[in-house]
């Protein structure tokens, strides 16, 4: 069975979704790969959809999903984006946060520093977690 890694953000409309895209398009098939958010959007960010479109990663049929305890339990890691105390935590579970800007609002350009960092963070993971 893969490991599986959950991205939490508030809106699950950001950050969280262009992370689970990311690890998913560079783990091809290695990871279960899955986004949630404590207090979903209405949609993915458009800036965030357009940003991802630029590296050949399709986010416009994507929409915010709810957290729910399952999620987390059935998760080996998971990575939280700035949801605090949201997040449910349990024991045996590998827990991450990443300290990163919210793209909500912004433009296209400010939003690409964004999904750069997060793709390194991402790749990083994905090395780790299937021995590189």
């Amino acid at each position: 069975m893969n490991p599986r890694v959950l991205f939490v953000c508030v809106h699950n409309a950001g950050r969280s979704q262009m992370a689970a895209a990311l690890l998913d398009h560079h783990a091809e098939g290695r990871l279960d790969v899955r986004s949630a958010g404590s207090a979903p959007g209405e949609e993915v960010n458009p800036a965030v959809i357009e940003v991802m479109s630029e590296m050949g990663i399709d986010l416009s049929q994507e929409t915010p999903k709810l957290l729910d305890t399952d999620a987390v339990q059935t998760s080996d890691v998971v990575i939280t984006m700035g949801c605090g105390d949201a997040c449910p935590i349990y024991p045996g579970k590998r827990y991450l946060d990443w300290q990163l800007d919210d793209p909500a609002g912004k433009s296209p350009e400010q939003v690409r520093p964004i999904r750069d960092e997060i793709d390194r963070r991402v790749r990083a993971l994905l090395d780790e977690l299937t021995g590189g």
